[in-house]
């Protein structure tokens, strides 16, 4: 996500939370999982990733935004278990396997669509076996979940549930829809 400004993208995150908003679904889901190593792929400023931590989890944040980097490092002072690796999501290589590699926030849209396949495969070459891929985007044209989908079985995932919101509503399908999917790695945990 180059170019965007960590500070401002922070400060409209910690307005919603005063207001009220909702802001851990993404973390709620994931933890329903039972991880104990997250892999945040497009971490943003760090707001699933340091719930996470919170939660008692280890996490890796990643994100190529030095901006957004630079604000969830500022974030995750006296917050155990978050590491963060500025990167670009496409040609990562940790070197390591997670329970749960998260996209969240529209990643996969933020990726230029000739990196697409790279991305999938990257993140999906992070997940351990019997691990879940999770990854929520908007449904408006701009990557076709077919697409998604087809890179995640090239990777070797299986879909295992769909929802059209972090909360499990129900997945519609429809155009202008946003989908949750949750594809698995076959193997024993």
């Amino acid at each position: 996500m180059p170019g965007f400004d960590g500070t401002a993208y922070q400060a409209r995150l910690d307005a919603l939370a005063a207001a009220g908003q909702a802001m851990h679904g993404e973390a709620d889901l994931v933890s329903a999982y039972r991880p104990s190593t997250v892999l945040d792929a497009g971490c943003g400023t760090g707001r699933v990733a340091l719930e996470l931590a919170r939660r008692g989890l280890e996490v890796v944040g990643v994100d190529y935004d030095q901006s957004m980097m630079s604000e969830g490092r500022r974030q995750s002072v006296g917050v155990a278990g978050v590491t963060w690796v500025e990167a670009d999501l496409s040609g990562l290589r940790l070197g390591r396997l997670f329970d749960v590699v998260v996209l969240a926030g529209n990643v996969p849209l933020f990726c230029p669509p000739g990196n697409r396949p790279a991305l999938v495969e990257s993140c999906a070459a992070h997940v351990a076996p019997a691990g879940v891929l999770i990854a929520g985007f908007a449904l408006d044209g701009r990557y076709e979940l077919s697409a998604w989908d087809d890179g995640c079985t090239a990777a070797g995932l299986i879909l295992e549930e769909r929802w059209s919101t972090w909360d499990r509503q129900p997945f519609s399908g429809a155009r202008g829809d946003y989908a949750v999917s949750v594809h698995r790695r076959p193997g024993p945990a």
